[in-house]
């Protein structure tokens, strides 16, 4: 099977689809997905095995049962679940939740975390960069959160900006994916990955629910005018 680069529309499928494995991009442990729900299909169920999870709201309200226990998910909260989890996620009207994933050997604690109590939080809360490479980071489950691979927040930038400017790269210790969101049409953005400028390995446009498996390299993108590009950064240790 080819191991792709770009995932286009990863939320298309109603229901919970993960697109992203170690058997289809060149990844060893990370894997992400979409859960879409619905009228149609307003809820889903899953064991999470001897991987560890976590979810992010992207818009609407779910409640999710983890062993009987439930949590209620607004948009941008972030939950955490450990592996050897019996899990529900359902909708009253519609949800759209990524999911990421990773194997662990510990079960460490379930974890929500609300966006209203990171967002104005300097721990958590980083406005980068000059006007033209401007953003706003967030680290919605990283250091206080307890987990055994995963890391998770979004990035928003200003319109027409770069971000992951200056180029960085850590790939030889994370692997790395971006989700794209909040990019509604005619929004889209160009997203390179390299490591000689003169030989880009990646420059494609990205919409919104595209992804982007960071495979090696420096990976800096750029909106298109008056238009921003926001994307999930999932790492993976």
């Amino acid at each position: 099977m080819a191991r792709e680069l770009v995932f286009r529309d990863i939320a298309q499928k109603k229901g919970r689809t993960i697109t992203i494995t170690p058997q289809t991009a060149d990844l060893e442990y990370l894997n992400v997905g979409y859960i879409a729900l619905d009228q149609t299909i307003p809820s889903v169920q899953f064991n999470t095995e001897g991987h560890e999870t976590m979810l992010m709201c992207m818009h609407g309200t779910a409640e999710v049962v983890i062993d009987g226990a439930v949590r209620s998910m607004g948009m941008y909260d972030g939950l955490y679940i450990p592996r050897d989890s019996a899990v529900n996620v359902s909708t009253q009207n519609a949800a759209g939740l990524i999911e990421s994933s990773a194997p662990v050997s510990k079960k460490y604690p379930v974890k929500l975390v609300r966006w209203n109590d990171i967002k104005d939080d300097p721990k958590l809360h980083a406005s980068i960069g000059p006007e033209t490479m401007h953003r706003e980071l967030y680290q919605l489950m990283t250091e206080h959160v307890e987990a055994g691979r995963l890391l998770l927040g979004p990035t928003f930038s200003n319109k027409g900006n770069w971000t992951s400017w200056p180029p960085h790269e850590h790939r030889d210790t994370l692997e790395e994916v971006y989700v794209y969101f909040n990019m509604p049409a005619p929004a889209f953005g160009i997203q390179l990955a390299y490591n000689d400028i003169n030989y880009p390995d990646v420059m494609f446009p990205v919409r919104e629910n595209d992804a982007m498996v960071v495979h090696h390299g420096f990976h800096p993108n750029v909106a298109i005018p008056g238009h921003s590009i926001n994307f999930v950064w999932i790492l993976c240790a």
